[in-house]
C-alpha cells in the first residue's frame, strides 16, 4: 500500500537556520553538499528529526577550510573515515565526504573518497537510507528509496547478499529497520538473504550486536519482528538461550509510551538470575544492565513462588526491598500468569510507588544509631541490623520517627539480653 510523503516537513528541514547557513557555507568552490540518510527519511515520513547528517563532494582539509572560512568550529571526530562534526550556533551536524568502497571484510570497509552521490548510495544498507537533499529542495533517489518508503518497505540496496556480506551486521539492521518503519511482511528476498547468510553474525563483536539488538527491542514493531527473529532461529543464537515471547509482549504493551531497552530485554530473555550473568558476558552489557537484569530475576523468582495474593502491604514489602521500577515491569511480564495474583489493591499502591504520589518507604535505622546505642563495631552490629529489618519489615514497613525510637530501642534490648 502506498502512502503519502510529507514532502513539506521536508522542506521545512531546508528551513533550519544553523542547517541552512551550513549548506550555503558548503555549497561553493565546485563543492556540494547534502541532507542524506535518516534526517531525510523521518522527515518524509513526519517524524522527528533530531540529527542531520550530510555528504558532501569536498574531501576532508576542504571541509575544515571551508567550515574555518565561515566561522563554524569543526571537530575532527571521524576524520579517517571522511567525517567532520562542524557546529553552526550550537548545534553539530556530521558532515562526511563521498565515499566509494575499496574492500570490505564483512565487519569493516575500506574506503576511497569520491565525488559521485549516486556511486556513495548505492553502497549504503538500505533504499531509505540512500535518500538525499539538496540545498534547492531538491530530492536525489538513486535506489527506489521513495517508492520503498511510501509502502513502508526495508528493502536492501542491489543484491542483498552482497549487501550483508560487505557487513554482517546488515542482517540484525535489516530487522531493526524493519521494526522501526515498515508494515506487512519482511521483504522476501532480504528476509531469505539474512538467513542463508545468517553465519557471518559469529565475526561481529559483540558491542555492536548489542547496540542493535537494543534499539530493535524499543521499536515500534519491536514484538512482531522479535517473532519473526524466533521463528527463523536468530533469536536463539542472539540470546544464546530461551527467549520469553509472552512476557516480552505484555511488558511491550504495559511501556508502550515510555519503553526501557534493558528492561525489554529481561521480559524476553531473563528467567533465572544465571540467564543475566549470561546475557553480560554475551552482549557486553554494562555494571548497571547487568544489575537490573539481576534484580528482575530476584524479584522474578519471589513473585513466582508466593502463593498469597500481592495486597498493597506486600507491595509495600517488595517496593522497600527491590527496587520499584523492576518491580512494575516483573508485574507487567507475569500477568495473567496463573502466579503472582495480583490484587486492585496491590496494583493501586505500586502506581502510587512508580508515580512517585507515595515515597518509597525507607529503612529508619542505621549502623551508627546501633553503635551510639553502646554496640561496639563489628560483625554484631551488622547481625543487629538484619533483625531490625526483618522485623520493620514484618511490622509493615513504618516510617515514623516513634517507630525508629521504639525500633531501636527493642534491638538494643535484644543485644543486651
Amino acid at each position: 500500500m502506498i502512502q503519502s510523503l510529507d514532502r513539506e516537513a521536508l522542506a521545512g528541514l531546508l528551513q533550519r537556520g544553523p542547517l541552512r547557513r551550513l549548506l550555503i557555507a558548503f555549497n561553493r568552490d565546485g563543492e556540494e553538499t547534502r541532507i542524506v540518510g535518516g534526517a531525510v527519511r523521518n522527515a518524509l515520513l513526519g517524524r522527528p528529526v533530531t540529527e542531520v547528517d550530510c555528504a558532501s563532494t569536498a574531501v576532508p582539509d576542504a571541509i575544515l577550510r571551508l567550515a574555518e572560512e565561515a566561522g563554524f568550529k569543526a571537530v575532527p571526530t571521524g576524520i579517517d573515515h571522511g567525517t567532520i562534526t562542524v557546529i553552526v550556533d550550537g548545534e553539530p551536524f556530521e558532515v562526511t565526504s563521498l565515499r566509494e568502497d575499496v574492500e570490505t571484510d564483512g565487519r569493516y570497509a575500506v574506503v576511497r573518497f569520491g565525488r559521485h552521490f549516486d556511486a556513495d548510495a548505492k553502497r549504503r544498507d538500505f533504499t531509505i537510507n540512500a535518500l538525499s537533499v539538496a540545498l534547492n529542495g531538491h530530492l536525489h533517489d538513486y535506489t527506489g528509496g521513495v517508492t520503498d518508503l511510501a509502502a513502508r518497505r526495508v528493502r536492501f540496496i542491489g543484491d542483498a547478499h552482497k549487501r550483508i556480506r560487505e557487513d554482517y551486521l546488515r542482517i540484525l539492521r535489516f530487522f531493526r529497520f524493519y521494526a522501526e518503519y515498515a508494515e506487512g511482511d519482511p521483504d522476501p528476498e532480504g528476509l531469505a538473504a539474512a538467513g542463508s547468510e545468517r553465519r557471518g553474525l559469529s565475526i561481529l563483536s559483540r558491542e555492536r550486536i548489542r547496540h542493535e539488538l537494543m534499539k530493535l527491542v524499543v521499536a515500534q514493531r519491536a514484538e512482531d519482528t522479535i517473532h519473526i527473529l524466533a521463528e527463523h532461529g536468530f533469536l536463539t543464537w542472539i540470546l544464546d538461550g530461551v527467549a520469553e515471547l509472552g512476557r516480552f509482549g505484555r511488558v511491550v504493551a504495559a511501556d508502550r509510551e515510555t519503553p526501557v531497552p534493558i528492561w525489554r530485554l529481561a521480559s524476553l530473555a531473563v528467567l533465572v538470575e544465571e540467564d543475566a550473568d549470561r546475557l553480560r558476558e554475551r552482549l557486553r552489557l554494562s555494571n548497571d544492565e547487568h544489575r537490573r537484569l539481576a534484580a528482575y530475576a530476584r524479584l522474578l523468582a519471589i513473585v513466582k513462588t508466593r502463593l498469597l495474593p500481592l495486597d498493597a502491604l506486600a507491595i509495600r514489602r517488595l517496593a522497600a526491598e527491590h527496587e520499584v521500577e523492576a518491580l512494575g515491569v516483573v508485574l507487567a511480564a507475569t500477568a495473567g500468569e496463573p502466579l503472582p495474583v495480583l490484587l486492585p489493591e496491590g496494583q493501586e499502591a505500586l502506581a502510587r510507588f512508580r508515580s512517585g504520589q507515595e515515597e518509597v518507604p525507607a529503612f529508619p535505622l542505621r549502623g551508627a544509631d546501633i553503635v551510639q546505642g553502646g554496640i561496639p563495631k563489628g560483625p554484631r552490629v551488622g547481625e543487629l541490623m538484619g533483625l531490625a529489618r526483618q522485623a520493620w519489615l514484618a511490622e509493615g514497613c513504618p516510617t515514623d520517627g516513634r517507630y525508629a525510637q521504639d525500633l531501636l530501642r527493642r534491638v538494643l534490648e535484644q543485644a543486651r539480653a
